[in-house]
């Protein structure tokens, strides 16, 4: 697709009038429902995983609810992406428990904030860039057009993007050091002989060790942070919360479980707003092809 292309179509979703965004949205989300394609088929294979004792119906229903909000979880980018800052930002209805996060900024201390694929995690980056000095980790899209668009959108706020190399992992510590808060998206499936396998609603998923590295290494507080998608497009709701210090221990492992039960019950409290769409499980340790 040309970047024109791409650049008008996220300009006219941000254009949109939030509530006219997130119908278009429900709609979108519709519409895969209906149409046979692999989007679907993998948030059916994740909702069966990870709720195998859910009623068959209920369980439909969530389906039905998450495929709605995958949908405006899409047309979203373009207000997020593209409106102004202070448009962006006024879309946050609520913030609750950021104190913590200026306590310990007070204390001379950074952090480690987690944002999982739930809600409108792109607001995310947006409000703690602004309020915060913030680097986060990202990891370069396979469509090269999408870069550019991925770095002015997240950084317009103030936070600086680091790519998921090497180069990058080396300027994280560099930013603890100055203090600066580090973002992660922690449910995202590393690369192979960068994780280890940690229980994630009772099924085995690679998990990313360098959370436990940072926090190992640095001692610094973690914490769990989610923008809550309010219904009938009235805006966001941003919850933040301190993380299970055993995100930091030593034994990778263990940590990797604890970081796997802090998402969970993110996404407990909300599971129609969870990316269910994404192969969380695609590596097994048994080598098996779960999609």
């Amino acid at each position: 697709m040309p970047a024109w292309v791409i650049h008008t179509l996220l300009q006219v979703l941000a254009w949109m009038p939030l509530p006219v965004n997130h119908g278009m949205g429900a709609l979108l989300g519709g519409l895969l429902m209906l149409v046979p394609n692999r989007t679907r088929e993998v948030a059916q294979r994740n909702l069966q995983l990870c709720f195998p004792d859910m009623d068959p119906n209920e369980r439909r229903r969530l389906y039905r609810k998450a495929m709605i909000e995958a949908g405006k979880t899409a047309t979203e980018f373009g207000p997020l992406w593209k409106a102004s800052p202070e448009r962006a930002l006024r879309m946050v209805r609520s913030v609750e428990g950021a104190e913590a996060v200026d306590a310990a900024r007070k204390a001379g201390r950074g952090g480690v904030l987690l944002a999982p694929h739930l809600g409108a995690w792109e607001l995310v980056g947006l409000y703690c860039g602004k309020r915060w000095p913030l680097s986060s980790l990202y990891r370069p899209p396979r469509m090269q057009v999408f870069d550019s668009i991925i770095r002015a959108a997240r950084e317009r706020t103030g936070s600086a993007l680091v790519p998921a190399d090497t180069g990058g992992v080396r300027s994280l510590y560099k930013a603890m050091k100055e203090g600066r808060l580090i973002g992660i998206l922690p449910d995202q499936q590393p690369k192979k002989g960068t994780g280890v396998f940690a229980p994630f609603f009772g099924q085995p998923a690679f998990t990313m060790i360098l959370v436990n590295r940072l926090l190992a290494k640095s001692q610094l507080p973690a914490f769990f942070v989610v923008a809550e998608r309010l219904s009938w497009g009235r805006g966001y709701a941003l919850r933040f919360e301190s993380a299970d210090p055993a995100v930091g221990d030593r034994d990778v492992e263990k940590a990797a479980a604890v970081l796997n039960a802090g998402v969970e019950q993110c996404v407990r409290r909300n599971p129609a707003q969870y990316q269910w769409t994404y192969k969380r499980f695609g590596i097994q340790p048994d080598g098996r092809k779960l999609y």
